[in-house]
């Protein structure tokens, strides 16, 4: 039986009670001991005389979702029936650049069926989309059974507190331990081990499918960005004479599409470029194939002769290449407005100087329907939609 991941609001499941409850014959005997040159810990399995139970509300510690001191905290559930069956709860540790996982709770008659990796997939999902450096977890010394799951899911002991619960937990053998899971340090990719050309018609589909995957969930449950692509390609702003792939052993990992875009000042109108969709396939992202996308697709354009780059983009992102807050060019959406993700840049010096008013993306932007991205999905192998915090719906 598949079971459906979905997010579960704030303002309807704030107070909802997790009944963790488990039975275990083992524990984890933790052993701190003072040496001459420092101390010494231990931690080895053993086993209980009989078997104990463990339930949260039995000591009046009622686990519940969104407690009030998790200030950023964001939970997902599996219903059946209505009946909440399983749940996982993070909390975003920012002064550390860390994501803590909270809760996680599988119903016992659906235990062993996959809900548990499912839904610590995805944690793991959004400790990446939010570039964390590491995802931890409290479990307890005697929770054998969640030690073993989460060290088989790749998280490791970082540490550990022989007095969280009470001032005795090293004699009552629960003790908490801190787990944790660590994203992927990706070796960054230099120019000689990636192609870099133009687009065939024989890659149509894998750019599609790389961006499709690249935008999933990322600003919204689903994405619409792979429709943008195809639609790009028949439009005329579209420039494929500056859009460029990236290949790396026969399989394109990247993208970059460019158009026509202008700014507007009264009766006077000065044609600039835009770029976007600028994508990686998620498990090269991190290793600058972005950058060598937009650094040499940026040098063509310029040997075009155009004149400047205005994006919509991540405002912690392009500021590295060069890219500036549009107000900088005295240059407003068409709206009148600004904002950090609204930015700009010349791709000659003084190359701007004088192009000023307001800015207007390609119209092919505009002309993504709903109804006409959910048929165009059907191409794809399918993905399941999420919502997930900072997305703009």
């Amino acid at each position: 039986m598949e079971y459906e991941i979905i997010h579960l609001p704030k303002e309807k499941w704030k107070g909802t009670v997790i009944p963790l409850k488990y039975t275990t014959d083992t524990y984890y005997d933790v052993c701190v001991d003072k040496t001459e040159n420092g101390y010494g810990i231990a931690i080895e399995k053993q086993a209980f005389l009989e078997p104990i139970t463990y339930a949260s509300e039995a000591d009046d510690s009622e686990d519940k979702l969104y407690g009030d001191h998790w200030e950023n905290a964001y939970a997902w559930g599996v219903l059946v029936n209505g009946e909440l069956i399983a749940a996982i709860e993070t909390d975003q540790e920012l002064w550390s650049n860390r994501l803590r996982i909270t809760e996680l709770w599988v119903a016992e008659p659906y235990q062993k069926q996959g809900i548990g990796h499912a839904l610590l997939e995805v944690a793991k999902e959004q400790a990446r989309r939010e570039r964390r450096r590491a995802i931890i977890l409290e479990t307890q010394s005697c929770n054998v059974n969640a030690v073993d799951f989460y060290e088989h899911e790749g998280f490791r002991l970082i540490g550990m507190d022989t007095c969280c619960y009470n001032n005795n937990d090293l004699e009552r053998k629960e003790v908490r331990l801190e787990f944790g899971w660590f994203l992927e340090e990706k070796q960054q990719l230099s120019r000689d081990w990636i192609d870099i050309r133009k687009e065939t018609e024989s890659d149509w589909y894998n750019v599609e499918l790389i961006t499709q995957h690249a935008f999933w969930n990322k600003y919204q449950p689903g994405c619409v960005e792979h429709y943008l692509v195809h639609h790009l390609r028949q439009h005329e702003d579209y420039l494929p004479a500056l859009s460029r792939v990236a290949v790396k052993d026969g399989e394109i990992i990247g993208c970059v599409m460019y158009t026509k875009s202008q700014v507007v000042d009264g009766l006077s109108t000065h044609e600039v470029i835009t770029f976007g969709p600028l994508c990686v396939e998620p498990k090269w992202q991190g290793c600058g194939v972005g950058e060598l996308l937009i650094k040499e697709t940026m040098k063509l354009a310029a040997s075009e002769g155009y004149k400047g780059v205005i994006i919509f983009g991540e405002a912690d992102y392009y500021p590295k290449f060069g890219f500036k807050t549009c107000d900088h060019f005295n240059i407003t959406t068409a709206d009148g407005k600004n904002f950090a993700a609204f930015m700009g840049m010349e791709l000659v010096e003084g190359s701007m100087q004088g192009i000023q008013g307001k800015f207007y993306e390609s119209n092919v932007f505009s002309q993504l329907s709903k109804e006409a991205v959910e048929a165009y999905n059907e191409n794809f192998p399918p993905l399941q939609k999420l919502q997930f915090p900072g997305q703009w719906s």
